[in-house]
């Protein structure tokens, strides 16, 4: 009841404004301070990660919270912008720079992003809308074709703790 509750209330529109101007700001330092036990909400009622990348322009990390849908080994994160006619930043820095960053409960790990095609996006959209249900009102919000990144595991370069900071 309190995850259907936290997910009905985040695609509200209070509750985008609340996503968009604190817990953007909050999530991703309370995730990486309690190892992915804890967002502003409490208990995440979604798979969550923080997707650090590296800015287009100014060249700095960037930290992003991000519900994700786990497809096999992978990870799929949705730039819906919660149904905003530009896309995120994250997802202009992606394609910038594909080299990422996640922190999930437990582990961080470095990883490369590949947008999915169009294709590949409407095969995988049901089982995103199934994992994460507000990005059926993010959809309706918007006329731009949301994008979906495949975020893949990579070896880390540089030695066993390189990182992007």
């Amino acid at each position: 009841m309190y995850a259907r509750f936290v997910n009905w209330l985040s695609a509200t529109t209070f509750g985008s404004w609340v996503v968009k101007h604190l817990a953007s700001r909050v999530d991703p330092v309370l995730f990486k301070l309690t190892n992915g036990r804890l967002t502003m909400t409490g208990v995440p009622t979604l798979p969550m990660l923080t997707l650090t990348t590296i800015g287009r322009k100014s060249g700095t990390p960037r930290d992003t919270q991000l519900a994700y849908h786990a497809d096999g080994g992978d990870w799929l994160v949705v730039a819906s912008a919660m149904g905003q006619e530009r896309h995120p930043d994250w997802s202009y820095n992606l394609q910038a720079t594909p080299d990422a960053e996640v922190q999930l409960r437990g582990a961080r790990m470095r990883v490369r992003a590949q947008l999915l095609s169009d294709d590949e996006k409407d095969r995988v959209w049901p089982a995103i809308k199934e994992t994460i249900p507000q990005m059926a009102v993010y959809e309706r919000r918007t006329t731009r074709n949301i994008r979906v990144f495949r975020l893949r595991r990579i070896a880390a370069s540089g030695g066993a703790h390189a990182s992007l900071r």
